[in-house]
Parts: C-alpha cells; structure tokens; sequence
C-alpha cells in the first residue's frame, strides 16, 4: 500500500522540498499551507492533495485531517513543519507578538499533532517528525523568543516519544542549521526601536555575523533528506542534523561547557568588544 505525508506549511521552502522529495519516492503527500493558491508546482501532481490548514485555526486543522483521510484512508508520517522566527529585544515586543510566536510554533504544532493522534493509536504505527532547528539546542542573541519555542520543541518532542513507542508510534526531531529558505523573508519577524539605544550595537552585530554565516546556507533539499531518513530509522535515535553548520555548532555545544561555547559565539559576534 502506498504510504502518505501530511505536512505542514508546504507552500515554500523545507515543506515545499519535502513534499516533492516524498512525492518523487512514490508517497502520497498532503501539501497544507494557510493559502493553497500559494501551492505552485504542488498543485495539479498525481497522490498530491494540497489543501488549507493554518495551524492557529483548529477548525482548518480538522478538516485538512478528515480531506486526508478521505482521500488516502490514512496518514503515516506527519511532519510539523510551518512555523517563522521571531527576533528582536524582548522589550519591543508586544504581548501579542509573544504570544504569537509562542501559538504558530509550540501550540499549533501541538493541535496538528494531537488531531492525528488517535488514527496512529489505533493503528499502532505512524511517524511524528517535528521541525526544530539548530535554535533548539543554541541560542543567538535577541532570539529569546524564538528560541524559547524551539527549546518547546525540543522537550515535548522528546518527552512525547515515551508516550507514543508504547503502541509503536515514533517521534523524530530535524534540526536545521541556515538553509536557503524565506526565513529572512515572510518567515521572519524581527522586532526592534531604535530609541533603545542600548540594544543597537547588539542588533547591528547580529546581523552582521548572520550575514557572513548564511553566505553559503544549504538547500532545502538537505533538510528533505533528513526527513527522508527519520520518517524511515525505526532506530531509537531522536534527534536528526540537517546542514553542514548544523554538525559543527551542535558537536562544539555538545563538547564545550556553557561558558566555553558562549564566549566564542559573543566573540565571533563581535559582543562586548568594541
């Protein structure tokens, strides 16, 4: 039996690249995104159905779940994959910004996670990958929020994992490290005002240390591959690197103790020397 994808924003980037990756392998795909006429080459293919799902509207969430179901009988790896950052000193925030943040990348992959709980209980199989991201084991300066979801991720990621092997159900995370994608587009939210004189030199920095880091960022289709191999490892390993930044920072974060590795990333910043 042909097996099935469902993912999650499908409509650019890793979520497009995995689709057509899955696709091209002979699965079946279910492409949501929050807007369908955004589907582009994905619309149209044979065993893919595009439909909406906006992961802070529960109701789009349960009928991209019964469209699917409806169309293939059953999902077999769901991929929490729609999310964005959010940058910027906390102070410039506003509360619903925050809460945002916190709704599209922690709660929303919740609420898509949990309406496919029950098909996988009584069928006792299927595959949760979860999108993380280097963010989730590291953090960057003024990514507090941001960090704090993929930190979420992280945690319920591996805390759920317990609770699904119990009736053969696997959890996987991808952690991405910079890949070529619209994050620093409609998938970024940085937040600043400049009347904080004290965060400007940390903003400029920033950005400037992101600008010689993501020269050379990897394709979407590294991170695909690394979905590829989750959804297929019936090993007990979690935690799956996409990107070759991704193996050397994770590696130093996993070998350094705190003061170790954080005084070399201010240092390559540029933080604190002026």
């Amino acid at each position: 039996m042909t097996q099935t994808l469902f993912i999650t924003g499908a409509s650019s980037g890793i979520g497009r690249a995995t689709a057509h990756h899955f696709h091209e392998r002979g699965w079946n795909v279910v492409a949501t995104m929050r807007s369908p006429d955004n589907a582009g080459d994905l619309a149209g293919l044979d065993r893919v159905l595009v439909t909406r799902l906006d992961v802070l509207d529960a109701p789009s969430i349960a009928r991209a779940h019964d469209a699917a179901v409806e169309r293939f009988g059953h999902v077999d790896v769901l991929v929490n994959n729609a999310g964005y950052g959010a940058y910027g000193p906390l102070e410039a925030f506003t509360m619903d910004r925050i809460e945002r943040q916190f709704a599209t990348n922690v709660l929303g992959l919740l609420a898509v996670t949990k309406a496919f709980l029950p098909d996988f209980r009584a069928r006792r199989a299927g595959v949760v990958v979860n999108i993380s991201s280097i963010g989730g084991q590291m953090t960057f300066p003024l990514g507090t929020l941001y960090h704090g979801t993929k930190f979420a991720v992280e945690g319920l990621s591996e805390a759920l994992h317990y609770e699904l092997e119990a009736f053969g159900v696997r959890v996987k995370i991808v952690e991405p490290g910079m890949i070529k994608t619209n994050f620093g587009g409609r998938s970024f939210d940085f937040c600043n005002d400049e009347s904080m004189a004290e965060y400007q030199g940390t903003v400029q920095k920033l950005f400037g240390y992101w600008g010689r880091i993501g020269a050379s960022p990897s394709e979407p289709g590294v991170v695909a591959d690394a979905i590829w191999t989750a959804a297929h490892d019936e090993s007990d390993t979690l935690r799956y690197r996409a990107g070759a930044d991704a193996e050397v920072l994770l590696t130093k974060r996993q070998q350094q103790d705190d003061a170790t590795f954080i005084g070399d990333l201010k240092a390559q910043i540029g933080l604190g020397s002026d």
